[in-house]
């Protein structure tokens, strides 16, 4: 299986290419505007200079039957358009678009050619936050914070509150009936969000801080006297009685442990079986991260 990988920045390095490089049957064809960059990824991953493209057009003649999509976001539409009409399943790092009206044309393309469109919600495979559907969510505490980075809003939202936002509706154990949001923002720079989802019997809350002094990660869920705690997707505490803890293993790679193999490998699945793949509830959480936005800008 031919699989394009566009844009070879830090996370295609990181997450990506480890996963789709040792997978088997896939052949990599690398996507970057960066003649350096290019060649430099090659060379780590063994990639023929044949299966290199210095521009889109030439990844799309050599036919692939699936893409990744890694570049940043202002251009995710051109690029997921492209692939899109060439008929080619996609596969988008979060968010779609960094607008509404963006991501919904994009998932209306996608129906209207019958092609595949999923998006990198990794969180939703990490099975430190999978595993907590197995477990009572009346109340559903998530924080990830940054230090010393307040942003425009849009960005922060769209390119980092999204993973909450998501987080938040994958776990919720029922309809979601109410939302509501606070921000703070100073000089145009958003600092930090606070959204709560509430609905039968349950109150889920995302918070975000850019100016915390700490990078972190934190899952509480709790109910019917009994809470687990997730720390930065590796350490699980387990509240019932007395607390137990159980740790990431030392040999664990990070892309398991973040949910980043599981999701890769659930795409190429569904490509080889057959199966389209519809971005409809990756839909939900950018109408839901939009409405964040007005709320941080003050807008209706």
């Amino acid at each position: 299986m031919k699989v394009g990988v566009i844009g070879l920045g830090d996370i295609a390095h990181k997450a990506y290419l480890p996963v789709l490089t040792t997978q088997p049957g896939i052949v990599p064809h690398l996507h970057t505007r960066s003649p350096a960059t290019l060649e430099r990824t090659a060379l780590t991953h063994r990639i023929p200079p044949a299966h290199c493209h210095a521009e889109l057009d030439a990844l799309l003649r050599a036919a692939p039957d699936a893409a990744f999509v890694h570049a940043p976001t202002p251009v995710h539409p051109q690029i997921v358009s492209a692939l899109l009409e060439a008929g080619v399943p996609t596969y988008v790092d979060k968010p779609l678009a960094s607008h509404l009206a963006e991501a919904e044309r994009l998932v209306e393309l996608a129906r209207s050619r019958g092609v595949s469109l999923a998006v990198g919600f990794n969180r939703r495979f990490a099975p430190a936050y999978a595993q907590c559907l197995e477990h009572p969510r009346d109340l559903i505490l998530l924080q990830k914070h940054r230090r010393g980075l307040p942003e425009e809003p849009r960005r922060m939202v769209f390119d980092d509150f999204i993973h909450v936002a998501d987080t938040l509706r994958f776990l919720a154990p029922g309809p979601v009936d109410r939302v509501e949001v606070s921000t703070r923002g100073e000089g145009g720079l958003l600092h930090h969000v606070v959204l709560q989802l509430s609905g039968a019997g349950f109150t889920a809350i995302g918070v975000m801080n850019h100016r915390s002094g700490s990078a972190e990660e934190i899952l509480e869920i709790s109910g019917q006297d009994a809470k687990r705690e997730v720390r930065n997707l590796a350490e699980i505490t387990d509240h019932k009685g007395q607390p137990s803890v159980r740790r990431r293993g030392d040999w664990v790679p990070v892309a398991r442990q973040r949910g980043i193999e599981q999701a890769v490998v659930a795409f190429l699945d569904a490509v080889r079986a057959g199966r389209t793949l519809d971005a409809a509830d990756a839909l939900a959480t950018h109408e839901l991260c939009e409405r964040v936005v007005r709320r941080a800008l003050g807008q209706p």
